[in-house]
C-alpha cells in the first residue's frame, strides 16, 4: 500500500493543482509560499530533467520525463528542450490538466459519508500542519484531499504544483501553435488516483497521513526532485531502495501495477502519434523511465532508435 501511495502522489501533482487553495495563514511553522519574481523571467535558461531522442521512419520524436511540481524560473527551458518543443508537432501528456473530462471525473469522486472520526481528525490536523483551510478542499475524495496534502509538502523546498512542468509545457506548446494530446484517459487518471474499495481507500489515507506525520512525504520528495534537477536516472532507478514505501512483496507489486504495468499503454500512445506522421514530445513522470519496462526500453522494442541527450550543468 505505500509503494500504491508514493505513484498515486506523483501521478496526481500536476492533476490536483486546479483544486488547491494553499495560501499560508500567518503562523511561524508555515511552508514558504511560492511565487513568481521579476528575477524569474531574467534567469538564465536551463535544462533539467531527461530528455531522449527517438527515430523511426525518418522522423524525431523525443522523451522528456518530467516533475510535475516545478519553481517558478524552471518555466523557462533550456536550449535542448526549447528546441526538442520546436521541432515537434504534438506535445503528448498522460494527461491534459486542462481536460474538462478530467476535471468532471475528479469532481464525480465524492467523498465517503462516514469517514472513520480518528482518520477525519488526522486529516484535519495535517490541514492545520500545512496552513491550508479545509474546506478549500472540501469537494474532494479524502485520498484525494491527503494527496494534496503531500504535494504542498514541496512548498518547504521551494517547489509547488501550481508551477508544474506539464502545465508550463502545455503554455509553451500552445504558445507556438502544437496540438496537446493526452495519452491517458480521466477515467485511467481517476481509477489510479482512487481505490474503488473504501477499505482500500482508508488504508490509502491511513499512508499518507502517516508519511506527513513522520516526515517520510517530504524527504522522498526532496530526494527525488532533486535526483530530476541534475537529470540523476541512476539514482531513481534505485527508488525503491530509498523511497520508504517498499516493506513487502505486496507493496513491490502496487509500484509494478502504478509504473510498470501503465507503461505499455503510454508506449502505445506516443507510437500512435508518430504513425500519424506527427513527430511527438512526449512529457511524462520520471519514474516512468526507469525499471525493466522503462518507456524508452519499450519504444526501442518497437522499433525505435533511443538515444539519451544528456545535459550540460
Amino acid at each position: 500500500m505505500r509503494a500504491r501511495q508514493h505513484l498515486v502522489r506523483w501521478l496526481a501533482l500536476a492533476l490536483l493543482a486546479w483544486a488547491i487553495d494553499a495560501t499560508a495563514a500567518e503562523a511561524p511553522r508555515c511552508p514558504p509560499t511560492v511565487t513568481a519574481t521579476a528575477t524569474d523571467a531574467t534567469a538564465p535558461a536551463r535544462d533539467r530533467g531527461l530528455l531522449w531522442r527517438i527515430t523511426r521512419d525518418g522522423r524525431a520524436s523525443y522523451l522528456f520525463g518530467t516533475l510535475h511540481v516545478g519553481k517558478p524560473g524552471w518555466r523557462r527551458f533550456g536550449p535542448q528542450v526549447s528546441a526538442a518543443l520546436r521541432a515537434v508537432d504534438v506535445l503528448a501528456l498522460e494527461i491534459d490538466p486542462g481536460d474538462p473530462d478530467l476535471l468532471k471525473a475528479m469532481a464525480e469522486l465524492r467523498p465517503p459519508q462516514d469517514l472513520p472520526p480518528a482518520l477525519q481528525q488526522r486529516l484535519a490536523r495535517a490541514f492545520e500542519r500545512a496552513c491550508v483551510a479545509a474546506d478549500s478542499m472540501a469537494t474532494l475524495h479524502p485520498v484525494l484531499q491527503a494527496t494534496s496534502l503531500t504535494v504542498l509538502e514541496a512548498r518547504w523546498f521551494s517547489l509547488d504544483p501550481n508551477f508544474a512542468l506539464e502545465q508550463a509545457l502545455a503554455a509553451q506548446a500552445r504558445t507556438l501553435g502544437r496540438r496537446v494530446v493526452s495519452l491517458e484517459t480521466a477515467a485511467q487518471q481517476t481509477q489510479a488516483l482512487v481505490p474503488d474499495d473504501e477499505a482500500e481507500a482508508q488504508a490509502l489515507l491511513d499512508q499518507s497521513l502517516q508519511q506527513l506525520e513522520d516526515g517520510s512525504a517530504r524527504r522522498v520528495l526532496q530526494r527525488l526532485s532533486a535526483a530530476w534537477e541534475r537529470g540523476d536516472l541512476a539514482t531513481l532507478e534505485d527508488y525503491e531502495k530509498w523511497c520508504e514505501c517498499i516493506a513487502s512483496e505486496a507493496e513491490r507489486e502496487f509500484l509494478r501495477q502504478l509504473n510498470d504495468e501503465r507503461n505499455p499503454g503510454l508506449a502505445a500512445g506516443i507510437e500512435a502519434q508518430h504513425k500519424l506522421g506527427r513527430r511527438v514530445f512526449a512529457a511524462v513522470g520520471a519514474l516512468h523511465f526507469t525499471g525493466p519496462q522503462a518507456l524508452q526500453t519499450l519504444l526501442a522494442r518497437r522499433g525505435f532508435r533511443v538515444e539519451r541527450i544528456v545535459f550540460a550543468h
